[in-house]
């Protein structure tokens, strides 16, 4: 089988990682891929993940048996329709949701207003436009703090603000609306703040049946004891320990089903990953986002607890059968802990070579590039804000993070930055 994966981070490496060891793949292209899926048994194509057309070419003269979409902007697009409507394209098999599906992404408020007719416990909200300022400034008075405002549209990770003081929360309020993001937030979800402990939980789903794939943990601020500015995310761990089989079983009877049940109820189209961002409110689950994709860096840690073949479940999913197929999960602890550019999640230099002559990962730590290229010497330099994440499996969480911080300490390139307690909270 020929699968043709789109996208170009960390997510996209660990995801082809696990792709190759499945005896179903005789080649993996990526589009465009990093210096890691380069050097990893991949086919990198100069190609965006939103250039269809191209992707429409590059599928119809390699042969593609299968597509598997990385990021949440193609999806949103529609790739998956566009597949769907092609008379040449249509036989082929999209794991990720159509646009509709998609949405549970890319609109804030379709999403809240999806979890609202389906009685998913969530926060309470209400949604506003630059016509309804007065009555956005009225509603900020009946929460208390913090105050958690939310670009409808998407902005890559970064429009969500949880905010200390309503004076605070009111100008960046009036600024979000005023084109703070751009057209992602000419709506703003403003949402009460619920306290807790957040969680990442991830299924796959042929739009009838599911599996649910590891739980992990993320950590999205800058600045270790989770402060300083949100970022995309600088590590991750898994298993969480507060979801246990209790916990889990609350997840999925009052979250999962619903969700999947909800989807088909609506006659969406929804074959792919659903990510489910909650919060542990003592004891209860309650869903903060939900995002169509993998997520990031979760994904490097997932993709290492998963025993099972996931193109066989990808298979499941293609075909309609995903009930019938296994999944198992490996019992060890796994740790990602993300090296960034010195200046993210603001202004950071690209280009900088990556030393990783030092690197003495061993069979239990893998090395997931995320924002890397090829410079034209052929040298591995930086390309982005994240950079790679080390990921290693332990038989107990301490063993896992100590693992991927020695990893980390030893790759060398100019402002390289990370947290060292990924975890430590755990």
């Amino acid at each position: 089988m020929k699968i043709l994966l789109l996208g170009s981070g960390g997510r996209e490496h660990a995801l082809a990682w696990k792709i190759l060891q499945s005896p179903k793949v005789d080649k993996l292209f990526v589009a465009p891929g990093n210096a890691g899926t380069a050097v990893g048994g991949c086919v990198n194509v100069a190609l965006k993940a939103d250039d269809f057309e191209g992707i429409k070419r590059l599928v119809l003269a390699e042969g593609i048996d299968m597509l598997v979409v990385g990021p949440e902007d193609p999806l949103v697009k529609g790739i998956y329709d566009y597949f769907r409507d092609d008379t040449e394209l249509s036989h082929i098999p999209v794991i990720g949701p159509s646009r509709a599906g998609a949405e549970l992404e890319g609109s804030k408020d379709f999403a809240k207003r999806f979890m609202h007719r389906h009685g998913i416990p969530t926060a309470a909200y209400r949604t506003f436009d630059g016509t309804q300022l007065d009555e956005a400034m009225s509603f900020l008075e009946t929460l208390a703090p913090p105050y958690v405002l939310k670009a409808d549209g998407l902005c890559a990770g970064k429009g969500v603000l949880i905010v200390p003081t309503l004076e605070e929360a009111k100008q960046e309020l009036r600024d979000m609306l005023g084109g703070m993001f751009g057209q992602a937030s000419a709506r703003v979800v403003v949402e009460e703040f619920l306290s807790g402990v957040e969680c990442s939980v991830f299924v796959l789903t042929d739009g009838k049946d599911y599996k649910i794939l590891p739980e992990a943990k993320d950590y999205k601020r800058i600045g270790e004891g989770d402060t300083g500015l949100n970022t995309g995310g600088m590590g991750s761990v898994s298993p969480v320990p507060f979801a246990d089989e209790e916990w889990m079983r609350k997840v999925e009877e009052r979250i999962i089903r619903p969700t999947v049940e909800g989807l088909a109820s609506e006659n969406i189209d929804y074959k792919g990953f659903i990510f489910f961002g909650l919060i542990n409110c003592s004891g209860e689950p309650k869903v903060i986002e939900y995002n169509c994709r993998m997520g990031d860096p979760e994904t490097e840690t997932v993709m290492l607890r998963l025993k099972s073949d996931i193109v066989d479940l990808f298979e499941g999913v293609a075909e309609g059968n995903l009930g019938q197929r296994k999944i198992q999960i490996d019992e060890r602890h796994a740790v990602c802990v993300m090296l960034v550019s010195g200046g993210y999640p603001g202004t950071y230099a690209k280009g900088l070579p990556i030393d990783m002559s030092g690197v003495q990962a061993g069979a239990n730590t893998i090395v997931f590039h995320a924002g890397t290229a090829f410079n034209a010497d052929g040298v591995v330099v930086t390309a982005g804000g994240r950079v790679m994440g080390i990921s290693s499996y332990g038989s107990t969480q301490n063993e896992a993070m100590n693992r991927s911080f020695a990893v980390a300490e030893q790759v060398a390139f100019e402002g390289k930055y990370f947290r060292h307690d990924i975890g430590a909270d755990l």
